[in-house]
C-alpha cells in the first residue's frame, strides 16, 4: 500500500482530532493529504511524536489525539511506547507507517525490515489495542475502530518505502500558535 493512500484514509475520517506528526516523511504525507490548523508537525524531534501526542492526550482529554509516526522514529523511542501503555490515555490513536527504512537519511533498512514486530512490542508494553494492516480495507477498519472506541490504540500500516516532499509549515512557533488558536478552551467542570 502506498503511504499517501494510508494517510488519506486517515485524513478522510478526521473531524476535530489533534494530529501530531513525526518529522520528515510522516509530516510530508499528512500535509500532502490535507493541511489543517489542528495538525502539529514536529521538527528536530526524531522519535518524539508519541511523547508529544501522549502529553496532548493527557492535557486535552476532551479531544482525540492522533499521532502519525514512522517505524524508524517509533523504534528510536520505544520508551514512548511503554509510557503510552502505562498511562493508557483513552483518547490516543497512534499510526505508525511501517516501511522498514529510514527514508530521511538515505533509505537504510531498519529492524522492522528484519522481522521486528511493532504490534507485539506494543502488546508487551501494555497497548492491547494494537494491530497491523497491509491493505486499505483492513486499515480503514482499524482507523474506524480506533477513532470510535477508547484507546490507546496503535495501528501499524505496512506501506511501501515511498516518499513525498510536500513540506508543511516549517515555523515551530507558528505551528504551536496555530494549534492553540484552533483548539477551543478546555472546559473546567
Amino acid at each position: 500500500m502506498e503511504s499517501i493512500a494510508a494517510v488519506r484514509l486517515l485524513r478522510e475520517r478526521l473531524r476535530d482530532e489533534l494530529v501530531v506528526t513525526s518529522l520528515g516523511t510522516p509530516s510530508f504525507f499528512v500535509n500532502a493529504a490535507g493541511d489543517r490548523p489542528l495538525n502539529f508537525y514536529l521538527w528536530a524531534a526524531m522519535g518524539m511524536a508519541s511523547s508529544v501526542g501522549l502529553g496532548l492526550a493527557l492535557a486535552r482529554p476532551d479531544h482525540r489525539v492522533v499521532v502519525v509516526d514512522g517505524d524508524g522514529a517509533a523504534l528510536m523511542n520505544l520508551g514512548g511506547m511503554v509510557t503510552v501503555g502505562q498511562r493508557a490515555p483513552k483518547n490516543l490513536l497512534w499510526l505508525i507507517l511501517e516501511n522498514g527504512r529510514f527514508l530521511e537519511t538515505g533509505g537504510q533498512t531498519i529492524a522492522t525490515s528484519e522481522g521486528v514486530d511493532l504490534v507485539q512490542i506494543a502488546h508487551g508494553a501494555g497497548l492491547l489495542n494494537a494491530d497491523a494492516a497491509d491493505n486499505a480495507d483492513a486499515l480503514a477498519d482499524l482507523f474506524d475502530r480506533g477513532l470510535r472506541e477508547p484507546g490507546p490504540t496503535l495501528v501499524v500500516a505496512r506501506v511501501e518505502a515511498d516518499s513525498s516532499r510536500e513540506l508543511p509549515p516549517l515555523d515551530p512557533v507558528r505551528l504551536k500558535n496555530r494549534l492553540m488558536d484552533a483548539l477551543p478552551p478546555l472546559s473546567r467542570h
